[in-house]
């Protein structure tokens, strides 16, 4: 088979032209999949808890991405892990979604994200899914970890704001949310830190730039960690993906974070 030489010049005329298509193609294919592990550390003295947050998994049936997810959660052994929200978009993807949940092994703590609402999953069989392995669904409400060492409030959707749970005295003191926005109008409460997810980072995040586009309720909190008034936020953005299968400049995430 014979290969006509191109010029310079068309070669660089060609480049040009492929580059979305490329560009759509990494976005799409490649970090729609690419768990990325990020680490912080949020405080200078010695660690007393290590958590893992993830959130807005979005289950679809994708049951090799749901294995890897669960892998390096187990692999990362930690204290607790926390869910901001957004199983599935459909609840027929439910069962599947639990059933592969259920092999994490450390307390398991989350809250609901817009899509488990409007999907009408059964919170009855979440919440019996959490509390299997030793943590709880936590619906506008304050719980603790087994050993008394980590307090857990969780805030639903359907308020404007959080409630307002009481003082914790003692141990690490968590709120989970599936809003960021909320996180902005904490008064006098006061957490080691706050968890969120639902504005998966924008998905499509342009260098120098940021996010092209953000859901409702996230605001200027749209990726990383944030200082507010009630403590350190973290934004996670998320494993799955909604609307457009695609994430550039923005892999999955799973967030190890120690206070």
């Amino acid at each position: 088979m014979k290969f006509e030489k191109i010029s310079r010049r068309r070669f660089l005329l060609y480049s040009v032209l492929a580059a979305p298509g490329l560009a759509y193609a990494e976005a799409s294919w490649v970090e729609t999949e690419r768990l990325h592990v990020r680490k912080l550390r949020l405080s200078e003295a010695k660690p007393g808890c290590r958590v893992v947050h993830f959130t807005d998994l979005h289950h679809k049936g994708d049951r090799a991405v749901l294995e890897a997810v669960v892998r390096k959660i187990n692999a990362l052994s930690p204290e607790v892990v926390c869910f901001t929200g957004d199983l599935v978009e459909h609840a027929q993807f439910l069962p599947e979604a639990l059933e592969g949940l259920a092999k994490i092994k450390a307390p398991m703590y989350g809250v609901p994200g817009n899509h488990d609402y409007d999907s009408k999953a059964d919170f009855g069989q979440i919440g019996r899914c959490f509390a299997a392995t030793g943590g709880a669904w936590v619906l506008d409400r304050q719980t603790a970890t087994p050993d008394g060492r980590i307090h857990i409030s969780g805030a639903t959707c359907l308020r404007g704001r959080p409630p307002a749970f009481a003082p914790v005295l003692g141990g690490k003191s968590i709120l989970l949310m599936h809003y960021p926005m909320f996180a902005g109008g904490l008064a006098g409460e006061k957490y080691d830190l706050i968890l969120a997810g639902h504005s998966h980072g924008g998905q499509v995040r342009l260098p120098f730039y940021g996010a092209l586009l953000l859901p409702y309720w996230v605001g200027k909190y749209d990726l990383g960690l944030f200082r507010v008034p009630a403590g350190p936020l973290y934004v996670n953005p998320g494993i799955g993906w909604s609307g457009t299968p695609v994430r550039f400049n923005c892999r999955p995430e799973i967030t190890v974070l120690e206070i």
